[in-house]
């Protein structure tokens, strides 16, 4: 269930025989999709690698995610329209054409992307996504300045960085912008409907 202040999240255990071991946030995704796209129920994942499984304090440790000593996780999911085109993601959405200039949208269900502590407030079992917005007029300068300070989440707050937490959005981009998804660009689109499916996955780390 979500979890709540003060109450206990998940429950010792390894990986039961149906689940799928998965050493990157892509390969989680296409997990996901797999699943979902022939109706099915998606098995329990051991994480290996990837932000989802560092935001979850996942070692990357085999034999780990396979034994009693495991820890099993009710995670969210983020469940998008891309010009209403259905895609899952278990870690992050990002859409941009460029980090130096203009509109940068970065919907985490995760922490991390990659080296940087882009949402520090996020919790991949607490029923939202932490959206960070960043504004066409934001300077080179303080583009530059804040990407130096994303390794240790201090980019945020800057007055051209809108942060926000919320279950569902819908983002209007103006024009076909690239869209990437658990790191792996997926297309362009105009128009994002994004909304969080509170405890989907079964992740073990």
């Amino acid at each position: 269930m979500t979890i709540r202040k003060g109450e206990e999240w998940g429950e010792p255990g390894g990986l039961p025989p149906d689940g799928v071991l998965v050493a990157s946030d892509a390969e989680a995704r296409r997990v996901v999709t797999e699943a979902r796209r022939a109706g099915e129920p998606v098995p329990p994942l051991g994480l290996v690698g990837g932000d989802l499984c560092r935001t979850l304090g996942g070692r990357g440790d085999v034999d780990r995610v396979r034994s009693p000593a495991g820890v099993r996780l009710p995670t969210d999911l983020g469940a998008v329209l891309l010009d209403g085109v259905q895609h899952w993601f278990v870690a992050h959405l990002v859409a941009r054409r460029s980090w130096w200039r203009g509109r940068v949208v970065a919907i985490m269900n995760a922490q991390f992307l990659g080296d940087w502590d882009v949402a520090p407030r996020a919790h991949p079992g607490d029923g939202v996504l932490d959206v960070a917005d960043v504004s066409p007029s934001m300077p080179l300068l303080d583009r530059w300045r804040a990407r130096g300070r994303l390794p240790s989440g201090a980019h945020v707050p800057h007055p051209d960085i809108a942060v926000s937490r919320r279950r569902a959005l819908q983002i209007d981009l103006g024009r076909p912008t690239p869209v990437w998804l658990d790191g792996e660009r997926v297309g362009e689109a105009r128009h994002l409907a994004v909304r969080v499916e509170p405890d989907a996955l079964v992740c073990v780390v």
